[in-house]
C-alpha cells in the first residue's frame, strides 16, 4: 500500500510560484542590511543542548530536543543565542563592532497558528561590540527600510526599554522576584486586555495597588515627547530608568537624523517582549492598515555573549520572521508575482539540428539570460505550448531553413509575433524585447 504523502505538521513545501515572492522578501531586506554595512553569516541548525538552554526563558519548553549517542542536541531555536556562541567562539578573529546578517530555518515546537509554524525561516541582523543608541536606532532604521521596501505602507515601530519595565516594577513595590510576572503579564496585553493583564498580576503576587500603577503606566499614550515626559514624572525616583528613558530620547533624535519617517516609529510603554535575554531597548514592528499584530520585534540584548564567554559584549539586534511576511503579502496581494520568468525556450529539431540549438541555447545563458531547451524533438507546436505554460517569453526556431539562412525564428510567446532574426543579433533582439 502506497505511503500518502504529507508535509510534517507545522511545516510546509513552497512551490515556485511561492518561492519567487519570499525570493523577493529574501533579496530586498539582504540588499538594505548590505548597504548599511552587514556581513553575512550561517550556523548549523543542530546545537548542543546547553547552548540554548536556560537563554530563552518560559519558551524553553518549545526546543526540539534529539539525542545522537551521548550527544543532546537541540534543533536551532532561533539564529540569536548561536550568534553569542559564535562570537564568544571567535572573537579574536571578528572586528567589532561586528554587524552580521543570517538567513535560515528555526524549530519550535508550537501549536500551529495563523503565521506561527514549527519550521520558519527568519533573517536575522544583529550589531555585536556597541553599546550606542547610534547602534539602535540604526537597526530600526533597517526595519522601517525593509517594511516600506517591501510594500507594507502602514507599518510603524513601536519603542520601548527593558530598565523602564523594570523600573516600573520597583516603583510600584513589586519584590524584584516576582518583576518577571510583571513582564509577562504586560507583554499578553494585547491579546487578554486590562482586565487580564489585572488577574495576571494578581494571581502572580502583585499587590492590587501596584496592578493598577502598572497599567495606568502602560497606558500611557501620545506623542513621543508626551510619553518620554510622563514616563520620565512616574519614574522620577529611579535613576536606572530616567536613563533609559533619556535613552530611548537619543534613538527617537538618531531615527530623525537617519531621515527616518516619523509616522513610522513611537513609544510605546506596553511593549515588553517575551525573551528573557533581553536587558535595554526593545521595540516591534506593527502594521495598522489593516492592524495586524507583530511583525517582527527585536532589541538590545548585552549579556547573552557573556553566558559563553569571559566578558560580555554589548549587542542589538532583530528578526525578520519570512513567514509572517510572505503570509500577509499573499493575503494582502503585495509584492511583484510575475506569469513569465524564464526569457527565452529553445525548441530542438530532430538529427543533427539539436547541435546548433543547443549550442544557441549556451551562448543565451553566456549572456545572462535564462533560458529553457526541449529535451525531445517533438512537434513544434506542442514545444510552443510547453514553452508558453513554463512562462517563457520567447521560443526560440533554429530549423534547416533558419540555419542555411543564418537567421533565428522568435516568437514572442506574450503577443503571438514572430519574426526572422539574423543569428549574430540574437540576443540584442531578446533584450530589448523585453
Amino acid at each position: 500500500m502506497p505511503i500518502t504523502p504529507r508535509a510534517y505538521k507545522g511545516m510546509r513545501d513552497h512551490l515556485p510560484e511561492a518561492m519567487r515572492l519570499r525570493r523577493f522578501i529574501t533579496d530586498t531586506l539582504i540588499g538594505i542590511l548590505e548597504r548599511y554595512g552587514f556581513e553575512p553569516l550561517s550556523t548549523p541548525i543542530v546545537e548542543y543542548s546547553e547552548t540554548l538552554e536556560g537563554k530563552i526563558g518560559d519558551e524553553e519548553k518549545l526546543l526540539y530536543r534529539l539525542k545522537y549517542g551521548d550527544d543532546a542536541l537541540t534543533l536551532r531555536y532561533d539564529q540569536t543565542v548561536p550568534l553569542a556562541r559564535v562570537v564568544a567562539q571567535n572573537e579574536g578573529k571578528l572586528t567589532m563592532p561586528f554587524k552580521r546578517y543570517a538567513l535560515g530555518q528555526s524549530y519550535r515546537g508550537e501549536r500551529q497558528a495563523r503565521g506561527r509554524y514549527r519550521e520558519f525561516w527568519q533573517l536575522d541582523a544583529d550589531i555585536v561590540g556597541v553599546d550606542s543608541p547610534i547602534a539602535d536606532a540604526e537597526i530600526v532604521a533597517v526595519v522601517v527600510e525593509g517594511l516600506r521596501a517591501l510594500g507594507f505602507t502602514g507599518a510603524k515601530v513601536l519603542l520601548n526599554h527593558r530598565e523602564i519595565l523594570s523600573g516600573l516594577a520597583r516603583v510600584a513595590g513589586v519584590p524584584e522576584n516576582e518583576a518577571g510576572g510583571v513582564y509577562r503579564a504586560i507583554d499578553k496585553l494585547d491579546k487578554i486586555g486590562n482586565d487580564g493583564v489585572r488577574n495576571e498580576l494578581l494571581k502572580s503576587g502583585v499587590s492590587a495597588e501596584a496592578a493598577e500603577q502598572v497599567l495606568h503606566f502602560v497606558g500611557i499614550s501620545g506623542s513621543i515627547e508626551a510619553v518620554l515626559a510622563e514616563m520620565e514624572s512616574v519614574l522620577a525616583n529611579d535613576p536606572p530608568a530616567l536613563a533609559a528613558v533619556a535613552a530611548l530620547r537619543t534613538i527617537c533624535d538618531v531615527l530623525t537624523s537617519f531621515g527616518v519617517p516619523a509616522d513610522s516609529f513611537t513609544i510605546a510603554p506596553s511593549l515588553a517582549r517575551g525573551l528573557s535575554y533581553y536587558t535595554g531597548c526593545v521595540f516591534e514592528a506593527v502594521l495598522d492598515s489593516p492592524p495586524m499584530g507583530s511583525l517582527l520585534g527585536g532589541g538590545r540584548y548585552d549579556n547573552l555573549v557573556g553566558m559563553f564567554s569571559k566578558r560580555s559584549l554589548p549587542t542589538v539586534g532583530c528578526a525578520f520572521g519570512l513567514e509572517r511576511l510572505f503570509d500577509l503579502m499573499l493575503e494582502l496581494n503585495m509584492g511583484p508575482r510575475p506569469e513569465r520568468t524564464i526569457d527565452a525556450y529553445v525548441t530542438l529539431f530532430a538529427g543533427d539540428f539539436q547541435r546548433e540549438s543547443l549550442r544557441l541555447a549556451g551562448e543565451l545563458r553566456a549572456a545572462g539570460l535564462s533560458v529553457l531547451t526541449a529535451y525531445s524533438p517533438v512537434k513544434i507546436a506542442n514545444q510552443f505550448k510547453e514553452a508558453d505554460r513554463k512562462g517563457a517569453n520567447f521560443a526560440l526556431v533554429l530549423g534547416p531553413d533558419d540555419l542555411a539562412a543564418g537567421v533565428v525564428q522568435l516568437k514572442d510567446l506574450r503577443t503571438g509575433e514572430q519574426q526572422a532574426v539574423v543569428r549574430d543579433a540574437i540576443v540584442a533582439a531578446i533584450k530589448a524585447a523585453q
